[in-house]
């Protein structure tokens, strides 16, 4: 089956200075292609370059040098056009605490300019697809982490994205929640939705991914699918795979 891009990330570098004006080089040309409606798992240790990718492909923060494409054209070109067809739901839950779920959910709505007839039909839909009809009327503060993160997520779709980005979905959430959230990031797979998965579940992204975007000292080592770095290093889970990794590279220093 063809792939079809969505998002070409060309060249990417950033920098920034550190203690004592030292260069800090947080990514050193990172370039690679998102496909409509698949999952792509970004891995790394920590300061490994993938929450500032991320952040960058979201346009949260500018690159050094380097671009992003849609539909063939740099997205800094139109910022508005491409940050409308981008959803992004950050590791740490940051859900307005004034007003109600309900409430935040609308507001997300109206952010992007939606019409109040588009925003209620999105918002139903949303609530009844994440169950969070009984919650409706409560504030965030009385929300279990789990179901926090149904909302932050319900909130990222309200406008009905093409590219979601996950950072770190389901880090503290209990097993059986974690589960739940890996169906529907498949179900929004199914629909069309390409993701970008920041993770540090060597095992979730094993599940979920279609492609692993390994990055470490800010530049990529590894980009192919789960099965073919499986198979590559002739080992069972993608986890085995990072064990052998680690230790050749231990062994090479």
């Amino acid at each position: 089956m063809q792939t079809q891009k969505l998002i070409e990330v060309k060249d990417i570098k950033k920098q920034y200075k550190g203690a004592a004006g030292k260069t800090i080089h947080a990514l050193r040309g990172v370039s690679l292609d998102i496909n409509a409606g698949e999952v792509i798992g970004l891995l790394g240790a920590n300061g490994a370059g993938k929450t500032t990718l991320a952040s960058i492909i979201v346009t949260l923060h500018p690159a050094t040098s380097g671009d992003i494409f849609y539909d063939g054209k740099s997205v800094y070109k139109n910022l508005y056009d491409y940050r409308r067809m981008i959803g992004f739901c950050p590791q740490k839950p940051n859900l307005y605490p004034g007003l109600t779920i309900e409430q935040n959910l609308m507001f997300a709505g109206r952010f992007y300019g939606l019409e109040e007839d588009v925003i209620k039909t999105r918002v139903q839909k949303l609530v009844k697809r994440y169950s969070l009809q009984q919650y409706l009327d409560q504030y965030p503060s009385s929300l279990s982490g789990g179901y926090k993160q149904r909302v932050m997520i319900a909130r990222s779709l309200v406008h009905n994205p093409k590219l979601l980005l996950l950072d770190e979905p389901t880090v503290g959430l209990d097993p059986h929640i974690r589960r739940q959230l890996w169906t529907e990031i498949k179900n929004l797979r199914v629909e069309g939705v390409s993701i970008v998965l920041t993770t540090h579940y060597i095992e979730e992204a094993d599940e979920l991914s279609d492609r692993i975007c390994v990055l470490d000292n800010g530049k990529i080592t590894f980009l192919d699918t789960p099965e073919n770095l499986k198979k590559t290093h002739k080992k069972g889970t993608l986890e085995e795979v990072f064990l052998k990794l680690v230790s050749e590279e231990a062994e090479a220093q």
